[in-house]
């Protein structure tokens, strides 16, 4: 009976692909391990095993698997049942799935490697002068990579050249599987089993007698071994002796000592025991208690607790009572600098048992917590992570938690697939039969909804920790101040005060303004022109630490220029602000403060985000200016101002969620005010103080904010009323976007009517020279999405059999929010 298996591979298939494998391997191979297979004509992709059966395949002839490469699976069954779902639910392939959530260094690379076919005679004459040095190159190496000839000929391509050989069958051509995943060893030493007895030594000691410096990082190794009784590490025994390592080859090379290496974590864990016992207040208690009844009926509970009010102590609690019963928890958060400070609170209290996961992280390094995971291993109980953490090959997972949960960094919009955590961490528990908490100062109208209709328990807590009163947030007349001339660049005379008395008092300031950049626009003062960004429908930010202009969607970059590219003038001037402008006006009005900047810009390094937040914590920095990833989830018990440049820029953003939205990161960047004793103030600089998102701010009325954006949601049809399925169409060539647009919303306007919206072209409609235009599709209620979905992808499909249309791409985001 012939065997067979079924493979995802990590490309965009719909299908999954079968291979042929002998018996043997039948009995072998299970479902999650890897195995390397051909596909195409001769490229050779890592995939995974998915199924295996005894059915050939009718369309095509199975080919035989090129090798197995793993002993145990690495994806284990949930694994399975979640790719599934995010691959129905999102519109995606199974293969996009798999390419988001293995560490790159599981999906192992084909290289082409070039030998010497030795069954040729080669008259050199015959050669030109670059096939000429290939071929002698393969006298000296048995293999060459592409790379290597590359070099050799000192040309950029090398294929032609490779080509020739080729036709000429001097050369041989073979791809090999290469692996990417490299553990990271330790040298150690130990004395060489000769000296095993007391006599060898002996005689070992009176033979170094002349070699004062050899003898005496032996006698240190003795000392060592007598006190830790553990395997001495090679950097350890050259600190400790003072030697060089000189000395220990010598000794390794006299066979005196023996030198092993042994595998070790790349990432360190705190080692700490619980030690930081806590108490919970009367009413973290109640909260605690009401969640647990919560989860007695329902399986996802909201927790709406007011900024500062202590969440993060009723997370560990509830941790703690999973950690008991020895099952895995998932703590997810929107921002990598979240975690800086809650793996410290963490590890603090759990020890070694917690496990960091995102994108931050080298690929050897995200391999290694993959596999302590998959394990279940006592280093990644706890898990705690951005959004790819959820795609972890949890193998007992008891609880998950999803903090800040309205936040849009949770989901992911390019590439594929486009899910949103938060809905995938539901539907992962829901596999696991295990409860999730959504936490939040402002919870997203859709979980909110969710709670008002029963789907969700809801537990509230509306009093700040320590009984600490919410902060005084007052709103200033930007337009008033400047007809006052009450201005000193962006700051306001309110908030000059306010800042001068703050840094008086020793306290900190944060300063948020949610651009980054010195100045979005450059413009010349006599001819208007503005300088764009050449693949881009947008103009480009200066930048002045690095005197650059930036595009901040393809990141093109060019030198500053000093004179008008269009009348050649030098009347060039900046308008609007960013974060860069803020901190240097900032420098300006307090040269004595010491002033930090947190953006994009400032943490791109790996630890950088630690480095700005530990600096800040430690009183190191008085101001901290910084975009949205300051507003969140970050507890600083010095911050006694917090002042918001300008609120407008996020009200007036062309998008049904802009107020919500707006709502939600001015609470969250007030939220940082005031968090210790003392009540925290709050300064928000706007153009149009009498809005009514910000005067539901003010007064911290989120209810008011809730009924008045449902209101909207229910009478233009907009989630959580509706749900949403944006088709976005990208092209180099503007006609052929619009051509298919058009013809795309045409065929969706005969299922669905009334419920599609547009094409049209978004705000920016142009990005990395490709012309994006976008049609909304609108699912009520009482509609089956899954139908719905696959009408949608019919479509589609008859969109890409049409050949003026097939170099089009066509994006499908499910809940486009």
């Amino acid at each position: 009976m012939l065997n067979f298996i079924d493979v995802i591979l990590p490309i965009p298939l719909p299908n999954l692909f079968t291979y042929s494998i002998t018996r043997a391997e039948a009995e072998f191979i299970k479902p999650g391990m890897r195995v390397s297979v051909p596909f195409g004509k001769s490229k050779i992709y890592t995939a995974i095993v998915f199924s295996i059966h005894n059915q050939e395949p009718l369309i095509y002839e199975a080919k035989e698997i090129h090798q197995i490469l793993d002993e145990t699976p690495i994806v284990s069954r949930y694994q399975f049942e979640l790719w599934q779902w995010i691959a129905d639910y999102y519109m995606c392939t199974l293969g996009e799935v798999m390419r988001a959530a293995l560490p790159n260094a599981f999906i192992l690379e084909s290289e082409t490697i070039i030998f010497r076919n030795s069954a040729t005679t080669v008259n050199d004459s015959d050669l030109k002068d670059d096939e000429f040095l290939v071929f002698e190159a393969l006298h000296h190496q048995t293999s060459l990579t592409i790379q290597d000839i590359t070099s050799i000929i000192d040309k950029k391509n090398a294929l032609p050249v490779i080509k020739r050989l080729m036709d000429k069958e001097i050369i041989l051509v073979k791809e090999e599987v290469y692996e990417k995943y490299k553990p990271k060893l330790v040298r150690y030493v130990k004395l060489h089993k000769q000296y095993a007895t007391d006599g060898r030594l002996q005689e070992l000691i009176e033979t170094l007698s002349r070699a004062p410096k050899q003898r005496e990082v032996l006698m240190r190794l003795f000392t060592l071994s007598a006190k830790d009784h553990k395997p001495i590490k090679v950097s350890e025994l050259i600190q400790e002796s003072n030697a060089s390592s000189a000395i220990i080859k010598s000794l390794v090379d006299k066979e005196i000592l023996e030198e092993y290496y042994l595998q070790t974590d790349r990432i360190e864990s705190n080692e700490s025991k619980k030690n930081s016992q806590f108490a919970l207040t009367n009413y973290q208690t109640e909260a605690l208690d009401n969640i647990s009844q919560n989860f007695k009926n329902q399986n996802i509970t909201l927790l709406k607790g007011v900024t500062s009010s202590g969440k993060t102590e009723i997370y560990m609690k509830l941790i703690e009572s999973i950690l008991v019963t020895n099952k895995q928890a998932l703590y997810l958060l929107p921002e990598i600098a979240l975690t800086t400070q809650l793996v410290q609170r963490l590890q603090d209290y759990f020890g070694e048992k917690v496990a960091v996961y995102h994108s931050r992280y080298s690929s050897n390094e995200r391999v290694e917590v993959w596999n302590h995971v998959l394990n279940n291993s006592s280093k990644a109980q706890i898990v705690i992570g951005a959004r790819s953490a959820v795609l972890l090959p949890f193998q007992n997972l008891g609880l998950v938690i999803v903090d800040e949960e309205h936040e849009q960094s949770y989901k992911q919009f390019d590439p594929a697939p486009r899910y949103h955590a938060r809905d995938t961490a539901i539907m992962l528990a829901n596999i696991f039969k295990v409860k999730t908490l959504l936490g939040s100062a402002t919870p997203s109208l859709e979980s909110f909804y969710n709670a008002q209709q029963a789907k969700y328990g809801l537990v509230e807590l509306n009093v700040r920790y320590n009984d600490v009163l919410m902060p005084d947030i007052e709103l200033i007349d930007l337009k008033d101040k400047h007809k006052r001339k009450r201005m000193k660049g962006h700051f306001s005379d309110r908030l000059i005060t306010e800042m001068t008395e703050t840094l008086e008092a020793g306290n900190q300031i944060i300063l948020f303004q949610n651009r980054r950049g010195y100045s979005p626009i450059v413009e010349c003062q006599t001819c208007g022109h503005s300088p764009q960004c050449p693949n881009c429908d947008v103009s480009l930010t200066y930048h002045q630490y690095r005197d650059q202009l930036r595009c901040h969607y393809c990141g093109y970059n060019t030198v500053m220029i000093k004179t008008c590219e269009a009348c050649g003038l030098n009347t060039l001037d900046s308008k609007g602000f960013g974060t860069e402008q803020v901190e240097k006006e900032v420098s300006t009005l307090f040269p004595e403060a010491k002033v930090a900047r947190m953006d994009l810009d400032s943490t791109r390094g790996k630890y950088s985000y630690e480095k700005l937040i530990d600096a800040f914590q430690q009183g190191d920095i008085d101001v901290l200016v910084g975009t949205q990833m300051l507003t969140k989830g970050l507890d600083f018990r010095n911050v006694k101002l917090v002042g918001v440049m300008n609120a407008d820029n996020m009200l007036n953003f062309p998008d049904f969620r802009a107020h919500e939205r707006s709502f939600q990161l001015l609470i969250q960047v007030s939220g940082r005010a005031g968090r210790t004793k003392e009540r925290g103030k709050v300064l928000i600089q706007t153009y149009n103080p009498y809005h009514n998102i910000l005067q539901q701010v003010s007064t911290n009325n989120y209810l008011g904010m809730y009924h008045e954006q449902m209101d909207d949601r229910h009478n233009f049809k907009y989630p959580p009323i509706y749900r949403l399925i944006k088709i976005t169409l990208k092209h180099r060539d503007y006609n052929k976007v619009n051509t298919g647009a058009d013809w795309f919303a045409k065929s969706l306007r005969m299922l669905f009517k009334e419920h599609v919206l547009g094409p049209e072209f978004p705000p920016v409609s142009r990005i990395r020279n490709q012309y994006h235009k976008n049609i909304l599709v609108k699912i009520p209620k009482n509609q089956s999405l899954t139908k719905t979905k696959e009408a949608i992808i019919k479509i589609n499909n008859s969109f890409s059999s049409v050949k003026d249309f097939r170099a089009v791409r066509v994006i499908l985001n499910v809940d486009s929010f």
